[in-house]
């Protein structure tokens, strides 16, 4: 009785690594799926290499604005909307960062945004992560 406990318990283990392992997967080529069918308005999580950072976009709603290189190779546009969010502090090539927001398709690559909170609460947040701390 107790072998079987053990086999019982190993297998339940084994299958719970393998679920979170291919529910990873799932969420780091969600933003390649949406490329290559130039998918829109499609809620999306990954996380990628700062590569560029590009002056803000001070027309209209205030944007803090930079380019992301995924684990995939795929490049991504970051427009993270600073008027009703905080600005990501101390954002330097080369470092990491975790998001959660809405892709819209383009064929450089897409951009990210919606990474805020929506203070009418009609869309679902987003936010930025950036050395421990979350922005939104």
């Amino acid at each position: 009785m107790k072998k079987l406990f053990i086999v019982m318990l190993i297998s339940f283990t084994s299958l719970q690594v393998s679920s979170s392992q291919s529910s990873s997967l799932i969420k780091s080529t969600s933003i390649t799926h949406a490329f290559i069918e130039h998918r829109s308005d499609v809620q999306v999580k990954g996380r990628g290499e700062v590569v560029t950072i590009l002056k803000d976009d001070n027309t209209g709603s205030r944007h803090q604005k930079f380019i992301l290189k995924l684990a995939s190779g795929q490049t991504v546009l970051i427009a993270h909307n600073i008027d009703l969010a905080p600005r990501v502090a101390s954002l330097e090539e080369g470092d990491f960062i975790e998001f959660y927001g809405e892709y819209e398709w383009n064929k450089k690559g897409g951009v990210v945004h919606w990474t805020h909170r929506d203070p009418k609460g009609n869309h679902i947040h987003g936010w930025l992560k950036h050395n421990g701390k979350t922005y939104q």
